[in-house]
């Protein structure tokens, strides 16, 4: 008896909680686990939940990377490998990549660079450029594109 009603309040917790939020089949299975199920009855929780539409990692991986490019300024780097960290499927992880629009980001790598190199106080052009290099590789952001737009600056 005990088992089952743990089950259903775990099952409960688990529609609430994504209820309230986009939330990955990785993560509601950690959290169940995390709360003293079995992995077969996590398992099972798991199964309703996506059977039900809670839990969807494509619609999950669409938002995630809408949320990371729009809010937090991520580069395409730093968003797939938290994804993967997620254990979001590679091909999930590329259809949610081409939602980001090219010209959308390619400005937002331009404006991280302005608003970055009015901060940064460097000794010459080449430690500048190093300096804004490594920002933006720290943001995700690919290094063929980063050095094409310093280059473009410095002409």
């Amino acid at each position: 008896m005990s088992e089952n009603l743990l089950f259903n309040t775990a099952l409960n917790r688990a529609m609430a909680l994504c209820a309230g939020r986009e939330i990955c089949s990785y993560d509601i299975n950690r959290k169940l686990i995390s709360r003293g199920l079995k992995d077969d009855e996590a398992s099972k929780i798991l199964n309703i939940l996506i059977q039900d539409k809670f839990i969807d990692d494509e619609r999950y991986a669409l938002a995630f990377v809408k949320d990371k490019f729009r809010n937090n300024k991520w580069g395409r780097i730093k968003i797939g490998s938290a994804l993967k960290m997620k254990r979001i499927p590679e091909e999930m992880i590329r259809n949610a990549m081409e939602s980001i629009n090219d010209e959308e980001y390619n400005n937002l790598l331009k404006s991280i660079l302005a608003k970055q190199k009015k901060t940064i106080k460097a000794k010459n052009q080449f430690d500048l450029k190093g300096k804004l290099l490594r920002h933006c590789l720290a943001k995700g952001f690919e290094s063929h594109l980063v050095y094409d737009l310093l280059n473009e600056t410095e002409e």
